[in-house]
């Protein structure tokens, strides 16, 4: 049995990990008749009323949808966005693309466009991301809750007046999926190279890393409290953070890669 219909009919441009990501949870919060506008061969289940196309071209005049999420590329901005000039008198445009603008947007669709910029991550995958979101100037108390709802399919949404902000934002939730990645990718190779074999190091690492992140998601303290928790003076842990926390080490480099990060996401911008 399908869920009954929660949202509006959407124009889903893009549907790579993060777009499909989103579909995924508006199915199951209930969609009206959408379409999704992806070159690539979809190859699943349309029985949702969701209308799979190649090109904008595709879509019928008559389509009026009620938001247009842009989930393409942010180099392949200038080139898409475009061909959806048309919607923007009547729906708002929320955009999940890393370091492009609002005013950069608006220059593509037209000056009085009404665009809400977020950044969500990979975790919407299984329900557990974390979006920032800001809105332009033209978005009204509606078009916000709706971009809101929007975005909740995937996990939790937090509000920000100053679209400045999200470039450290993507530089922190947006990339940090891959720098917690890396962490369990390293905690496996250091176990094989103690002597685990491939199969538990592995266990190990992604369990280490999951099962922090769930008690830290759980508990109240903070994250330096549940890490002097852990760490019993002169143990092994101890030890071992020690390495880390030296100067220049750990704190230091993510201090930086951070600060590289937010620089980047500032050059992608218009």
């Amino acid at each position: 049995m399908l869920p009954p219909v929660l949202l509006p009919p959407l124009l889903l441009v893009g549907c790579g990990r993060m777009g499909g990501a989103l579909l995924t949870g508006w199915r199951k919060v209930g969609l009206a008749p959408s379409y999704v506008v992806d070159p690539r061969p979809f190859e699943g289940d349309e029985t949702a009323g969701v209308t799979f196309v190649r090109q904008p071209e595709e879509v019928p005049l008559s389509f009026c949808p009620a938001a247009v999420v842009l989930a393409v590329k942010p180099q392949a901005a200038a080139a898409t966005l475009p061909a959806y000039a048309n919607f923007a008198q009547s729906a708002v445009f929320l955009s999940i693309m890393a370091g492009r603008s609002i005013r950069g947007m608006r220059d593509l669709l037209g000056p009085r466009t009404a665009v809400v910029r977020a950044m969500p991550n990979t975790p919407a995958a299984v329900g557990q991301g974390v979006s920032v979101v800001t809105a332009g100037s033209d978005v009204t108390t509606h078009q916000r809750q709706l971009c809101h709802q929007l975005l909740t399919a995937i996990g939790i949404v937090e509000w920000v007046d100053d679209e400045g902000l999200i470039d450290p934002v993507t530089a922190i939730s947006g990339g940090g999926p891959a720098y917690v990645f890396l962490l369990a990718e390293l905690l496996e190779k250091a176990g094989i190279a103690q002597g685990l074999s491939p199969a538990l190091a592995r266990t190990l690492a992604r369990q280490t890393v999951s099962g922090s992140g769930a008690l830290l998601a759980a508990s109240a303290e903070d994250s330096d409290s549940l890490r002097r928790a852990v760490t019993s003076p002169k143990g092994t842990t101890e030890r071992a953070l020690a390495v880390l926390m030296a100067d220049g080490a750990w704190p230091a480099l993510m201090t930086r890669a951070i600060e590289d990060a937010t620089a980047r996401s500032r050059e992608l911008a218009d």
